[in-house]
């Protein structure tokens, strides 16, 4: 039986369940006001404290302290893209790595060692295919 429609949560005849209940709901309210109310607290302390400036070239864009050239809208090279979305694929495939290595630590070791095989073995293809392709190269 789930956790929400169990007796043991809908029990009547206990005060002190229905008790701790509500003491922990209290407590949880609590600590959400006071963190609003620090937040809150502080975005108004900085708001008031933080200096004023009515300067209009202070909404100019910046570029390393050389006035912009041309307008903001230029093309770039599509290879940025491609190098940023290589980096995400693989990077990410690689983060998948930790919660493997946790989850299947009741499995065999030739049985993790086959599945860990299988899945380096898609990222190196997948990085000859981006390599052969020509992906890796700046033109």
């Amino acid at each position: 039986m789930p956790f929400f429609i169990s007796s043991h949560y809908l029990s009547i005849n206990n005060s002190n369940n229905i008790f701790d209940q509500m003491t922990n709901f209290i407590i949880l309210s609590v600590v959400l006001i006071a963190a609003a109310v620090l937040v809150g607290a502080a975005l108004t302390v900085a708001r008031l404290t933080a200096p004023r400036s009515n300067n209009p070239r202070k909404g100019e864009p910046y570029e390393c302290g050389m006035p912009p050239r041309g307008g903001a809208w230029m093309q770039f090279k599509v290879g940025y893209y491609l190098y940023a979305i290589l980096f995400l694929m693989f990077d990410i495939e690689t983060v998948f790595l930790f919660p493997w290595a946790v989850r299947c630590t009741g499995m065999t070791a030739s049985a993790g060692m086959l599945s860990i095989g299988l899945f380096m073995c898609v990222l190196v293809l997948g990085l000859a295919y981006a390599w052969r392709k020509g992906a890796l190269q700046w033109k």
